[in-house]
């Protein structure tokens, strides 16, 4: 948030860029904005007890994380570099919402490792080239650090000693260094060697996924039900963006949570 008021004052660019339109998607980056803000002020116990609907969707809490992220996306000091004011953020495409980082519109975009695949070629991806990536610091030291992430779950449709001998191969350190050697990916498995990495960017958060000091929690509203997580929540932050007030749009969440 300093680094953000610094910007911002010196007016050669915002602070910040985002996107969330995504068609029927639109509003799930903002999600992954709350989410993160949720793990990391408030802690595992308390994200997992809102993922898993212990305490509501409108305990204060996660209201709480809403007003926190919006002291960003809702202000038009510090967003949308090259796009407009805040509501531009939902017309803006999550692929393309980063770019006027490379042109010095805005100085930093929020998003998931998998951004480098939009950058264009020739993009020095590195500490002092074109971009590069960092963890934000923790908002409370005492909390750790926290990183969500998504990915990818295998399922088997058939039972056979073929087919679970092929998803033990896949839980594998074998299988995630040759995975990871393809590029394009990155995995949480242990036995993953980091210079199998073909990015920078992916060795380093391969290093923050294997560090004992980070807390892990898979995204949240992957974890939700349906109504929720791919509804509700997307709509909801489509609403709040658009000027709803963060109470009202919890409480919205909240009422279409699945009641059995």
């Amino acid at each position: 948030m300093t680094l953000s008021t610094k910007i911002a004052d010196d007016g050669a660019m915002k602070p910040w860029c985002a996107g969330f339109e995504s068609g029927e998607a639109t509003g799930w980056p903002g999600t992954d904005w709350v989410e993160d803000v949720v793990l990391r002020d408030q802690g595992p116990e308390v994200y997992d007890q809102w993922v898993s609907h212990e305490i509501p969707f409108n305990d204060p809490k996660i209201v709480d994380a809403f007003n926190k992220t919006g002291e960003i996306l809702l202000n038009n000091d510090y967003v949308n570099g090259g796009f407009g004011d805040a509501r531009s953020i939902l017309t803006t495409g999550f692929a393309q919402a980063g770019q006027p980082v490379l042109d010095g519109q805005c100085a930093m975009h929020h998003q998931a490792n998998f951004q480098a695949a939009n950058w264009p070629e020739g993009t020095a991806v590195a500490p002092d080239g074109d971009v590069w990536a960092f963890m934000a610091p923790p908002i409370d030291a005492s909390k750790g650090q926290a990183i969500t992430g998504g990915g990818e779950m295998v399922g088997a449709y058939k039972d056979t000693p073929e087919v679970q001998a092929f998803l033990t191969y896949m839980a594998s350190a074998d299988f995630a260094n040759n995975r990871v050697k393809l590029g394009g990916a990155i995995s949480a498995n242990k036995g993953l060697d980091p210079a199998s990495a073909q990015t920078e960017l992916d060795k380093q958060s391969i290093a923050l996924l294997q560090d004992p000091k980070t807390v892990f929690r898979f995204d949240g509203s992957d974890l939700m039900p349906g109504a929720v997580g791919s509804n509700s929540f997307w709509k909801g932050i489509v609403a709040w963006i658009n000027g709803t007030p963060a109470q009202q749009v919890a409480d919205s969440i909240e009422g279409s949570w699945p009641k059995s």
